[in-house]
Order: C-alpha cells, then structure tokens, then sequence
C-alpha cells in the first residue's frame, strides 16, 4: 500500500504549503505498543516530577509565542494579530491546570475506622489518543494533553491535516522539557480506516476527540466494541444569545458582533443563533451595523485585519449555502457597506461577517452549525419565548444572556439547557470552570478539578491491621 500523502492548503491562497507522510500499516500498529512501553515507566514517576516537565514545557510554548503565531496565521487563516494569544491563553490554561493538579489527583478518604486504612485512589488508564481540529489547536490540545500527563499517562497525537506542525512543535517542546520521547507520539493521517484501527488497539485507554458531531459518531462507533476504552468527545455548538430590553446596546453590539466573527465564526462556542427583544430590535440591529463597518475584511498577514479567510472552499461554500437558504426563506441580508466586505483579497476563502434579520427557527442557519461570520437575529416577544428558543436546538454547549438585570438573567440562565451559561459574557471557557457539552454537543468533561477524571481509573484500597499482631 502507497503511503498516505496529507497536504496542507492555505485557506489564504488555496495553495498547497506543506506535505506530511501518513504511517504505513506496520508503523500505525507500533504506535500503541510503544505508548504502552513508555507508559510502563512514566506511570511511576512523581507527580512533583511530571509538574517540572509540563511547567518548562509551557515556559517554552510562551517563548516560542512569535513562531508558532505565524505558523496557526499560515496554516489556518486567522489574523497575525490574534495568534499569538492562543498560545499565551494555553499557556495561562495550562498553568492552572498545573496549579490544581493535586487535588484533582487527590486520594479520596473512606470513612474513619480504627485498625483500617480504606480510601479510593487515582491511578492513570494508559496510553491517551488525542484527535484535535484545526481552528484553536493550541488551545485545545492543552484540555486533554497537560491532565493526561499530568496523570501519568503516555499520548498519542493526531493533529488535523489543516494544522500539521502543532504536534510537531509539542513534542520537541516536552522532550527539551525534560519528557522522554516515547511519553508523546504523533502521526498525520486524513484516512478515518486507520484511525478506527488505532481507536481499536488494546493498550489505547481513552480517545479525546475534538471536532465535528459526525467525526464524533465515528470514533464512538469505532470503539464500541471495547469495554476498556473510554471516549471523551468535545463537538459542536448552535450557541444561543438573548439581549433583554435594559441593556446598553452599544455595549452589546461590540460583544455580540465579536463573539459571533472572531476567528471567522470558526469556533465551536461562537455565537451562532441571536434572540433580541422585539422592543429594541431595530436599536440593536443599527448599533450592530455600526460595529461591523469599522471591521476589517482581509489578508491575514496584515495587523490590521480583523477578519481573515475562512478555512477552505468547501466550508466557504458550506456558509455561504447557510446565508442563501435564509434569505430564500425570507431573511434580510443587513450587512452594512464596508469596502473591504465587498472587495476582499482575489485569492482565498473570504466571506465577509453577515448580518442576517427577520431570521426564523425554519432556516438552517438557525439550526445548524454554520461555523462561520454570519449573525443571524430572530426578534423575540418576551424571556420565556427567548429561553424556548434557546433550548430547541439539538446542540448545548454554551449560550448567554444580556441584561443590566443580572439578577434576572442568572435566573434565566438556570433555564437553558447547555453545559456553559453566561450573563453579560460570551465565547470565554474558564479553566476554573468545567467544559462539558450537553445534547449533541459532546460527552465527558475537560477543565477544572472535574477535568482530571478521565484521565485517571480509581481504585479503592482497603487495608485491615493484621489481627495477630
């Protein structure tokens, strides 16, 4: 069999711009048991060690913020003026990931009794097989990666084939840290038949998968016929806003429009559904075409631009498809003029951010995941027609609220059904907090104490004094 050729196309000039060999049958096959041996020997190492090797490591990730910001910019399109913060957030989230570890790896005691030592422990599962997406690799690596070793687990990474150097860049990183080589492996791969393979193999204990609900589908499936493997998946949103009547509309255009854009909408937490109260609904509109008319539509190389290209032609196609079935169903395009939404770069995958009003719960790009810079707005009578519609969705990973009343809003919030809920914020996972996906959205948890669970099997230990003693 021919070896699997990934190639790279720029979402700024659709060209190729890198290559990566996928691993031939043998290779893929040594993969688990070299995770296997190296995990062997890692799992006894001390959890004072493991924190030495994690915190150089992301010392050196925050060093290298410059290169790896024009790697992201190249690979995957978002602005040179906002990668550098990926890598400077990962390293923050990392560096409270590191702060928490021995509680989130605590033993747990059992209930006092004289003559007997009982408690439950957290040991680690195993070999880890990390399969990430492309739009925040960094960021999102680091949920499963920092824990999974953290716990004393070796990894196997699989990056998207939009972003290859990501675990190219990880690997040197910890080795330079201090982490033997076997500890991280990685390998490209676009064929699914091979990955269901790996997913299979018996030393793999946890699949963490990153990426769409369909890929998510596929991997449980994939493992469906082990009872010793677990899987974590992180999918998509259709995140909900609703801006309530008493809030400064300036204010919320420039959050609404930020969370629904940055990165091109490429983001599993953007804002994709907005629910504004009919009595400001026109204020709110006017405030938001304000917002959008000082944005910058353009090559991302520039540090001006604000909006770069989207991440291929058929995910460009893919919205552009979303925008034209609303307004065939009766939706107003009310973008506002802005040379440079009309005249974008020749080469490329431009779409420019898109406002959408009159929107209804009947068109696609009110249901499904658009993952793109488009705002669609539907005017909505009252909160308990809001939050109606917030909840019907098949999708529930975060949604928020906007009123001056937080009061109010952190009650409404109570009622929406999504594992992340905020008031008067959007599009901001807290490394405090737990990123859990509700419905469709994904199943298991990353972040916080909770973050650790996964990653560690428990077992109890119940030791009674010798009696004879």
């Amino acid at each position: 069999m021919a070896t699997e050729k990934i190639t790279t196309i720029s979402p700024t000039t659709n060209k190729p711009i890198l290559e990566r060999n996928g691993p031939t049958d043998s290779e893929l096959a040594e993969l688990p048991k070299t995770a296997q041996k190296a995990f062997l020997k890692y799992r006894k190492s001390s959890l004072a060690d493991r924190k030495k090797i994690v915190s150089k490591a992301l010392q050196l990730l925050n060093e290298r913020q410059d290169e790896l910001a024009k790697e992201l910019t190249e690979q995957m399109g978002r602005p040179i003026a906002y990668t550098a913060k990926e890598i400077t957030t990962a390293v923050a989230r990392g560096e409270y990931l590191l702060k928490i570890a021995e509680k989130g790896l605590a033993d747990t005691p059992g209930e006092p009794q004289e003559g007997f030592k009982r408690y439950v422990k957290k040991v680690p599962l195993g070999p880890v097989l990390v399969l990430f997406a492309w739009n925040y690799p960094y960021l999102i690596l680091v949920n499963s990666l920092i824990p999974a070793l953290l716990s004393g687990n070796s990894v196997i990474l699989k990056p998207s084939p939009q972003t290859p150097t990501i675990v190219e860049q990880v690997q040197e990183i910890f080795i330079e840290a201090g982490l033997e080589k076997d500890v991280i492996q990685y390998f490209h791969c676009g064929d699914f038949a091979k990955i269901e393979k790996l997913v299979q193999a018996p030393e793999i204990q946890l699949v963490c998968f990153t990426g769409s609900v369909a890929g998510g589908l596929a991997v449980q499936k994939a493992a469906a016929g082990r009872v010793d493997c677990r899987v974590g998946l992180e999918l998509g949103g259709k995140d909900p806003a609703y801006i309530r009547p008493d809030v400064d509309l300036d204010w919320a255009a420039e959050e609404i429009v930020d969370g629904a854009v940055f990165n091109s909408g490429q983001s599993c937490c953007s804002l994709e559904r907005i629910y504004v109260h009919e009595s400001i609904h026109d204020d709110f509109i006017g405030a938001v075409q304000k917002v959008l008319a000082g944005y910058k539509l353009g090559d991302p190389n520039d540090k001006s631009t604000n909006i770069g290209p989207v991440v291929s032609k058929a995910a460009a196609q893919r919205i552009t498809s979303h925008i034209d079935d609303a307004v065939t169903k009766g939706a107003k395009n009310a973008t506002p003029g802005n040379k440079t939404f009309s005249s974008p770069p020749n080469e490329g995958n431009y779409i420019p951010p898109t406002l959408l009003t009159h929107c209804t719960p009947t068109m696609t790009v009110m249901r499904d995941e658009t993952f793109g810079p488009v705002i669609p707005v539907q005017a909505v009578a009252s909160d308990s027609e809001a939050i109606a519609l917030m909840n019907d969705s098949n999708f529930g990973l975060t949604a928020s609220i906007w009123t001056k009343d937080v009061a109010k809003g952190h009650e409404l919030a109570e009622e929406v059904e999504a594992g992340t809920v905020f008031v008067n914020r959007c599009d901001f996972p807290s490394p405090d907090l737990a990123w859990v996906g509700w419905k469709e959205s994904g199943k298991g948890q990353t972040l916080s104490v909770f973050g650790f669970e996964q990653f560690s099997r428990l077992k109890s230990l119940h030791v009674k004094d010798y009696p004879k003693a």
